[in-house]
């Protein structure tokens, strides 16, 4: 009896067997892999299992279950490396804890594998057509159910600087649409084709196969309008009519643990000396000030600097301010002084080492930052790197005539800070961020992957300061300049210029995008139980 059951709700093993395929196609398509053109296929085998097991909600469930869990275990791997490293967790547990993590998420693939099937029933095989659609709804849904929406299928082509454009208009999530869209015009016209060709009446095959082939052409056609219109599209007037400020990136390398007071003053000496050879270097290049200044950015870091509870670090600090003629811009551990927490911040102090602007992290890391419990448990339950306090204001900060938004580590990931910063007027967006924590692993690119997407999707140049790496320049179509090696230690000098305060349809109107395809998926799903039980009603009528 219990092998019947299994038999009727389980997917075939064909089926199970193609959702895989399509999950390792997916993630050969990320870093660090980086083939991502796989992209424009990969979902092809998983729509052809859904499409075989449309008649039961169940088994498609399970088969986008299934694909989700391998998918985003495979591609997020690298978060063993911290429960193995600093967590002590032996391998086999922080490999079952990974699968753990990736069942959880899958759950959101498995959401959208029912929910297509449902579409794909009432509609038949042109219900493939929804899949972007549905796809896209999902994705959002991800995100504003777990703030989290790493390795959304549209970061596949952060690194190709042709079709990302378009997240000028729809951010990740028109590109994505894109990417998933390709994939259900090839599922399309594949059935169509297996069709024309298995059916016994040739004249019809043959008939159905041209008709097969002209859906494709026409369909196709669609996406040769990103390539042609936004493969350069920005709002940036001539930098060259503006004043550039000087900007110098350490990239540190400071290690993750070992660390003594010995060890801390070493290293922040050695900040010290990779911005004075720097300062030095830019003294002898310029031929004259011109209105221009210099900040010196130090990454974020596990050194923990303390500006407001640490008087000689203050007075250090200041000291290099005054000394340099340079603006600083740092990582601290700021106390809130309405209690007893803390909080992950960006401190600048100017070139009079006086202190001029904190910005308080707004999104912090989950198990890393802060424990997403209850309050009552939250003592007992360990956080990676400290317990902090949510920031709540969107404060600028001077880079000579221009305005900077600071995203710490993470927060690149958020859209909607890069949006509502370049909405308050940032020229240029300043991550800060440590990802030595994760090892050299692939999740150095798939979170530069997020600072791309950042860049053209606010038309605005990301400057990447990092303690591990990737620190990189990334102009505001996203492409990726200057990138430093990774545990080295690099500095970086650019320039930052005053933006023409042009905002993109973008940042004007946010994930509109998403939230039609959210709509249009509800409408969808709507009638097909509303058609379906009007039928059964007029069938009884």
């Amino acid at each position: 009896m219990k092998f019947s059951l299994a038999k009727v709700k389980l997917p075939t093993l064909l089926n199970s067997l193609l959702a895989i395929f399509s999950a390792i196609l997916l993630i050969l398509a990320f870093p660090d892999f980086d083939l991502w053109f796989i992209a424009w296929f990969a979902l092809v085998p998983l729509f052809c299992a859904i499409e075989r097991e449309k008649e039961s909600i169940v088994k498609s469930f399970i088969l986008g279950w299934l694909f989700g869990t391998l998918f985003f275990a495979g591609s997020c791997w690298w978060l063993t490396f911290s429960f193995i490293n600093y967590g002590g967790i032996p391998t086999p547990i922080a490999y079952f804890l990974l699968l753990i993590i990736g069942a959880i998420v899958g759950i959101f693939p498995a959401i959208f594998a029912a929910a297509f099937s449902i579409i794909l029933k009432r509609f038949g095989t042109y219900g493939i057509l929804s899949a972007p659609v549905l796809w896209t709804a999902i994705e959002f849904l991800r995100f504003n159910l777990t703030d989290n929406n790493w390795n959304a299928i549209g970061y596949s082509q952060a690194f190709t600087n042709h079709l990302i454009q378009t997240a000028q208009l729809g951010g990740i999530y028109l590109v994505g649409f894109w990417v998933v869209a390709f994939n259900s015009i090839i599922a399309l016209n594949s059935f169509s084709l297996i069709r024309a060709f298995s059916a016994k009446n040739h004249t019809y095959a043959n008939s159905d196969a041209n008709k097969s082939t002209v859906y494709f052409s026409l369909l196709t056609s669609l996406f040769i309008v990103p390539f042609v219109f936004f493969p350069n599209f920005n709002f940036t007037d001539n930098p060259n009519e503006r004043i550039e400020n000087s900007v110098i990136v350490i990239q540190a390398n400071v290690p993750m643990s070992g660390l003594n007071e010995e060890k801390w003053l070493k290293l922040r000496g050695r900040h010290v000396e990779l911005a004075e050879d720097a300062l030095r270097k830019l003294s002898g290049q310029r031929t004259n000030d011109d209105g221009q200044t210099t900040t010196v950015i130090f990454p974020e870091s596990p050194m923990n600097f303390s500006y407001g509870e640490d008087a000689e670090f203050r007075a250090f600090i200041g000291d290099f301010a005054r000394k340099h003629h340079a603006s600083v811009l740092f990582n601290s551990a700021e106390p809130n002084p309405k209690n007893d927490n803390y909080y992950n911040s960006a401190i600048m102090i100017n070139q009079q080492g006086a202190k001029i602007g904190q910005y308080d992290k707004i999104h912090l890391v989950p198990f890393g930052e802060f424990a997403p419990v209850p309050s009552a448990i939250k003592p007992f339950v360990p956080t990676l790197v400290g317990s902090f306090q949510y920031g709540e204001n969107y404060n600028l900060f001077p880079v000579g005539d221009a305005q900077a938004g600071i995203m710490i580590c993470y927060e690149s990931h958020f859209a909607s800070l890069s949006r509502e910063l370049t909405r308050r007027g940032a020229d240029v967006l300043i991550e800060m961020t440590n990802d030595g924590y994760l090892g050299n692993t692939a999740v150095l690119r798939q979170h530069l992957a997020s600072a791309v997407f950042r860049a053209v999707e606010t038309n605005r140049p990301v400057l990447r300061a990092t303690n591990v790496g990737i620190t990189a320049y990334i102009n505001e179509r996203g492409e990726v300049l200057d990138a430093a090696d990774v545990y080295t230690e690099a500095t970086r000098v650019w320039t930052v210029s005053k933006s023409d305060g042009n905002q993109t349809f973008y940042v004007r109107y946010g994930d509109w995008f998403a939230w039609l395809c959210s709509i249009v998926s509800l409408g969808l799903l709507f009638f097909s139980f509303w058609k379906k039980r009007k039928l059964t009603a007029d069938f009884r009528g």
